[in-house]
């Protein structure tokens, strides 16, 4: 490490500056005498305090929620997945006659109707790189959701024509759980919010049984969602390689019958690499966020 006094108001050690003023530096975030030993501190501690300034402007969260928040193509998606769904239901419509059982879609919430772009933009503002469950469910009350692009207009379509609405999400914020959904629901418009039509899962993030029970009762046109598993809990696994053969054995069902929604910052894809839907924010997990990004990778010229 080399280091030089360029001015006398500034030290240079490597690629990290140290100020001077009145006789005292600063070294990190303490105001020290500039004096020999002082001096010698400073040159040691420039590559740390170099690699701490790198990872206090990187975020792993950043460049997806960035996405979220900016880019056309994010609305675009699920503006093509919600025409798709009405054309699905639209055929489904043509095609009913009576003595048919009713028609009814199957929607998940999170991601899926409802967006939470405000508290991944909060957690990149905190520099937290990881879902943080404590700080959604003190958020998820503050009813910040916003409709994503295309829901409302559907959801309104399939009420208008009597295609029955239900709506099955997994949250978990105690025994509030089930009337913050409904009012999250309620505050952008949605119809038919009530518990005929919302099944909210504490304990589990399997809805096969409560779709497969409204399969018995209704010809279901689509399923809507933002994770595999809000189709088939078949895709609930820690293998990214299963996960990926799966979806290509069920490929045609994409468009048919499963909607799928993009979702870049959770979901259970996050599970098949951590063994964890909401892995903890340390070092070890950073370092496999890096591998799996790199699970391809050119090795270069």
């Amino acid at each position: 490490m080399w280091c030089l006094l360029s001015s006398p108001h500034l030290l240079t050690c490597g690629l990290q500056l140290f100020s001077i003023n009145a006789g005292m530096i600063m070294v990190g975030r303490f105001e020290v005498k500039f004096t020999p030993f002082y001096l010698l501190l400073a040159c040691l501690v420039a590559p740390q305090l170099q690699a701490a300034e790198a990872s206090d402007t990187q975020n792993n969260l950043a460049y997806a929620v960035a996405w979220k928040q900016t880019a056309a193509e994010h609305r675009a998606l699920y503006y093509q997945g919600f025409n798709i769904a009405r054309m699905r239901v639209e055929q489904a419509l043509a095609a009913h006659t009576p003595g048919d059982r009713p028609l009814a879609i199957v929607s998940d919430v999170d991601e899926t109707l409802l967006l939470a772009n405000d508290y991944w933009g909060y957690l990149v503002n905190e520099r937290r790189d990881f879902f943080d469950d404590a700080i959604w469910d003190v958020w998820v009350p503050e009813n910040g959701f916003t409709a994503s692009p295309g829901a409302l207009e559907f959801l309104q379509f399939c009420a208008a024509n009597g295609v029955e609405i239900f709506y099955v999400t997994n949250r978990d914020q105690g025994e509030a759980t089930y009337e913050l959904a409904r009012q999250n629901l309620l505050s952008v418009g949605f119809p038919a919010v009530d518990e005929e039509h919302l099944t909210v899962l504490r304990e589990t993030s399997n809805k096969e049984t409560v779709q497969q029970g409204i399969g018995e009762r209704y010809d279901v046109v689509v399923l809507l969602g933002d994770n595999l598993n809000d189709f088939s809990r078949r895709y609930y696994t820690t293998d990214v390689n299963e996960r990926l053969a799966l979806v290509a054995e069920d490929r045609n069902e994409f468009a048919d019958r499963f909607i799928l929604f993009p979702n870049p910052t959770d979901g259970h894809w996050i599970r098949a690499i951590f063994g964890d839907s909401e892995p903890p924010a340390n070092d070890a997990n950073r370092l496999r966020w890096q591998e799996a990004a790199t699970r391809n990778a050119w090795p270069g010229p």
